[in-house]
């Protein structure tokens, strides 16, 4: 398979690291896949990514790349509100497509890419990497097998310190211009994943966002008035009738990449902390009274087959592990010719929740998820 990637990036550097590895930690590796052109919206950026990781050809243009019959895939790293466009123009090309979160910046418009990748037979996937470690993989298996029984209630929070020294200027991701929100979208989209994928969708949520830092020096060091919310507050209720809330933020002094989770259900509950990536906490509410207490269960290295062979079962892991097994879920896919989780239709309906957040925010009032 031959990728195209476009944007070299933090993530973008992320993926192509994932790719280049995918063959020690997957062995035997069941299909052959490359990096063979590479866009980026400063040409050096892509010359010196050639020069330095063999990437191949250089493309002027993400348009160029796409209509390019040697290129099997189209892997996104770029701004969100490049999304789209370029999705668009990746799906109508017959291009299978790896995009990173989140998937647009509208509802409309990750429903109507949704719709036609859907319609497209091609292999498409969304970058929620937190799924692919194993405490998180470990989890899933628990409450599909009944051990939480009725979810009732739940708490995710995603937390970083990198805007919390209003000295420090602000970066793209914080300019709602260029990543089209704020930390709800770049760090709620995952919090919100991890609870569709855990506890099931999203009905009703009510959202408050905070801009701590209103004047701050913006990413030309000039002075800038912040646009987008630094941190975001949500309850939400779930089709399941689990409630929870959901907290994330980059102005929280002391955090450096907390991303957890509580699962509360009838017969046991969950917890998760990224910063404790090899292990997971459960409680069993069946047990003897006596013996009841959580339980760490050591994860580490024990990934399914044939994801447990490098470096070995006892290893403990990193934050990488997760986008590794993220990219080796989608390229098995696109492998075997096969729809892969999480799916644009699940990144869609984070988009949703995402909005109906925002709705609320300004009207403070509780606001409906939309649905396909």
């Amino acid at each position: 398979m031959n990728i195209g990637l476009i944007g070299f990036g933090n993530m973008g550097r992320a993926h192509a690291w994932s790719i280049e590895n995918l063959k020690y930690y997957y062995a035997p590796l069941p299909f052959s896949a490359k990096i063979t052109g590479i866009c980026t919206a400063h040409g050096k950026t892509a010359a010196d990514a050639c020069a330095r990781y063999g990437f191949g050809r250089i493309y002027a243009s993400p348009k160029e790349m796409i209509e390019d019959p040697s290129i099997d895939v189209i892997d996104i790293c770029t701004p969100n509100i490049f999304h789209y466009d370029t999705l668009k123009m990746a799906i109508q090309a017959g291009k299978h497509i790896y995009c990173e979160k989140p998937l647009c910046v509208s509802a409309d418009e990750a429903f109507e890419i949704a719709d036609l990748a859907g319609k497209s037979g091609k292999t498409c996937a969304v970058v929620f990497n937190t799924r692919f470690l194993l405490p998180v993989m470990r989890a899933k298996e628990l409450v599909d097998a009944g051990r939480l029984g009725r979810i009732l209630s739940f708490r995710g929070a995603f937390l970083h310190s990198s805007a919390a020294d209003p000295e420090k200027n602000a970066g793209w991701k914080q300019n709602r211009d260029i990543c089209g929100g704020g930390v709800l979208f770049d760090l709620g989209s995952h919090t919100i994943d991890l609870i569709q994928y855990l506890c099931g969708p999203f009905t009703e949520v009510s959202g408050m966002g905070q801009i701590a830092y209103p004047n701050r020096r913006g990413m030309d060091g000039d002075m800038w008035s912040t646009n987008a919310d630094e941190a975001f507050y949500m309850t939400a209720k779930l089709s399941c009738g689990a409630g929870g809330t959901i907290t994330v933020g980059k102005i929280m002094c002391g955090t450096n990449d907390d991303h957890s989770f509580e699962i509360y259900g009838e017969r046991g509950s969950v917890r998760f902390d990224l910063m404790q990536p090899n292990f997971l906490w459960f409680y069993d509410n069946t047990a003897p009274e006596k013996e009841r207490g959580y339980t760490r269960i050591e994860c580490c290295g024990r990934y399914p087959a044939p994801g447990g062979v490098f470096p070995g079962v006892k290893a403990p892991i990193g934050w990488l592990r997760g986008h590794i097994g993220s990219m080796y879920n989608f390229l098995d896919g696109v492998h075997h010719g096969i729809a892969v989780s999480p799916s644009f239709d699940e990144a869609a309906h984070v988009q949703a929740v995402m909005e109906a957040a925002y709705r609320s925010d300004q009207t403070g009032c509780r606001e409906a998820v939309r649905t396909i």
